[in-house]
């Protein structure tokens, strides 16, 4: 009896506290809290331009990746960095990331952030933003372009990296980028939660899908408490080149990371069992550019399908040389991708090849791996 109370015990009883704990305010940067018209209440970041030159009139909105993550510090440094180079810079949080709400798990929907960003724009109240979407931000804002109502509100858009856009693409098990740093790379080292028996149990079942997001079990608030940078294991080092596997910087702090698992899941699920947006898309007329690493851990065709479904995408850039995390403050990679970014908000020539082009799809599926 001893012993199975002593089992039950290190499953059933929490051992981070159950009550959600904020990360603290950064120091280079002021948190501000928005009521958005949706009804989420998100953490917002404001980086103005802070150099000599010329200033840019269009606000730039950040759209970071996750989902339902904390930014984390280095995406911070690359924000200030585009606002070095004139860029109003505004990110937030997306909900129930970082230092943003909650929301009941059953709301957590990708077309609910489709809704948040343009609440967010409205509430800006600054006219037509462009906007830089990474990862599953680069998802939320592929889907924002076949929204007419969103797209309204969009005067341009880098796709940076995209995930999944919907259940069809969702569903491809295709090529990707040339080798990460993936098993190459040391552990990170830290406390885990899943050196925990309760989380161990709650986080690997809902990874393979055995339990649902929705479960008791765990709270979103004590999973968010529990979860440490560490339990992301090899997905940190999957965002780098191979030849990287023995430098990747430090991308947060222990005090600024913060990430729902049984949320980021509830996410994914919507997209996968979401209709293809492809006819939107088809229809959007906002100037877009794709960006894609040479190293991406994403299936190539995640990107590609969004090149060869959005007449609206002008160019592609392919970075060399970077993982999935393009900005990652190792060598000149994050002067490179604000290059890129500014060269197509401007409006000017590209620094780098257009590639692939639409037609180029069938042949850098084939070499680009």
């Amino acid at each position: 009896m001893a012993v199975a109370a002593a089992l039950t015990a290190s499953v059933c009883v929490p051992t981070a506290p159950t009550a959600r704990q904020l990360p603290p305010d950064l120091p280079f940067v002021a948190t501000q809290h928005w009521g958005l018209a949706t009804g989420s209440r998100v953490a917002v970041y404001h980086y103005p331009p802070t150099n000599t030159g010329p200033r840019r009139p269009v606000p730039l909105v950040y759209l970071h990746g996750g989902p339902v993550r904390g930014i984390s510090v280095l995406d911070h440094r690359f924000l200030r960095l585009l606002a070095g180079r004139g860029y109003d810079v505004y990110a937030y949080e997306q909900a129930g990331g970082g230092r943003s709400g909650l929301l009941p798990l059953g709301q957590y929907t990708i077309s609910r952030s489709v809704r948040d960003l343009a609440a967010f724009v409205d509430r800006l109240d600054r006219g037509r933003v462009d906007v830089l979407g990474f990862s599953s931000g680069g998802a939320v804002l592929t889907r924002a372009l076949a929204d007419p109502r969103t797209a309204a509100r969009l005067n341009r858009a880098v796709i940076a990296e995209p995930g999944p856009m919907d259940g069809p693409t969702a569903r491809i098990a295709g090529h990707k980028g040339r080798p990460s740093a993936r098993g190459l790379a040391p552990a990170l080292t830290g406390p885990r939660s899943t050196h925990i028996p309760r989380y161990a149990v709650a986080f690997g079942l809902m990874r393979l899908g055995l339990l649902t997001p929705d479960t008791g079990l765990i709270g979103q608030a004590e999973g968010a408490n529990a979860f440490t940078a560490a339990d992301l294991g090899g997905d940190t080092a999957a965002g780098y080149c191979a030849r990287d596997a023995h430098r990747i910087p430090a991308e947060d702090t222990a005090e600024n990371f913060s990430f729902i698992a049984a949320a980021s899941l509830r996410v994914q699920q919507t997209i996968k069992d979401s209709p293809s947006v492809a006819p939107g898309l088809r229809r959007s007329r906002t100037p877009a550019m794709l960006m894609i690493a040479e190293c991406s851990s994403q299936v190539r065709q995640w990107a590609t399908a969004v090149l060869a479904g959005a007449p609206a995408v002008r160019r592609t850039q392919y970075m060399p040389g970077v993982g999935h995390h393009m900005w990652n403050g190792l060598d000149d990679n994050d002067d490179r991708a604000a290059a890129v970014i500014t060269a197509f908000l401007q409006d000017e020539p590209a620094p780098l090849p257009d590639h692939p082009t639409r037609e180029e799809i069938p042949a850098f599926l084939r070499d680009h791996r």
